[in-house]
């Protein structure tokens, strides 16, 4: 085994048992297939307070073989109408583009990858994303163009939310069939879920994130922990 796919296996190590700790508020992580640490699947629930409140969208992280030194790749299996989502659900976001100089993009490089992020900077990355599109270069055009009608007309031109929500409803197939339990209120976004005991299963991840006993448990001494703010940069419907 080459020195690069060990350190790489290493790091990818340290960082699922550290997601396992003390997971990202509103993000569930299993690996595809136990075997593989390059390969991670991503469940993202939607941040209450948002367009994309109670919904559950999933995601592939692909990790090169020189991680941390390249970065992976980030692709939603959920259709998601976003600027900065590509048709195939490629993310195109600065945090994951190599750190080589291109006055093209209009980003900086310190703007991008470097071997100090990782899958907990990406995570939030996402997030702030999904809420706060970059429409300086987007990955779909029409998407960009349909979400500055919405900020411009100060939600006065809602077709770009209307799908969103549409998107949003749709997920609720996919958690039923998962039998995950999508958190609504900021209350159950912000549990934070402790590892369970090494001897149920496997010690590389664990599954039931948002079970009944853990959430009412956690309810009140935890809220005020979370570090996802209410964002009241018009989100109201009108």
């Amino acid at each position: 085994k080459s020195h690069q796919a060990t350190s790489s296996q290493k790091a990818l190590m340290l960082e699922m048992k550290s997601l396992q700790e003390e997971p990202v508020e509103g993000f569930k992580i299993t690996l595809v297939d136990e075997a593989d640490l390059y390969n991670w699947e991503v469940a993202i629930f939607g941040p209450p307070n948002t367009h994309y409140e109670g919904g559950y969208f999933k995601a592939r992280i692909k990790f090169p073989i020189d991680y941390p030194y390249s970065p992976p790749t980030f692709r939603f299996l959920t259709k998601m109408w976003h600027p900065n989502i590509y048709e195939n659900g490629d993310v195109c976001i600065s945090i994951l583009h190599p750190p080589v100089d291109d006055p093209q993009s209009g980003e900086l490089p310190s703007e991008r990858w470097n071997p100090t992020q990782n899958v907990r900077t990406i995570l939030l990355s996402v997030i702030s994303l999904l809420n706060e599109p970059n429409t300086f270069s987007p990955a779909n055009v029409d998407a960009s163009v349909m979400y500055r009608k919405w900020r411009d007309s100060k939600g006065k031109e809602c077709e770009y939310t209307e799908i969103i929500r549409k998107q949003v409803l749709a997920t609720k197939a996919d958690a039923e069939r998962d039998g995950v339990k999508v958190p609504t209120t900021l209350a159950e976004y912000c549990v934070r879920t402790r590892a369970p005991p090494p001897d149920e299963g496997s010690d590389l991840f664990y599954d039931d994130y948002y079970d009944e006993e853990e959430l009412e448990d956690d309810d009140d001494d935890e809220e005020e922990d979370c570090c996802y703010a209410e964002d009241d940069s018009g989100n109201e419907e009108s």
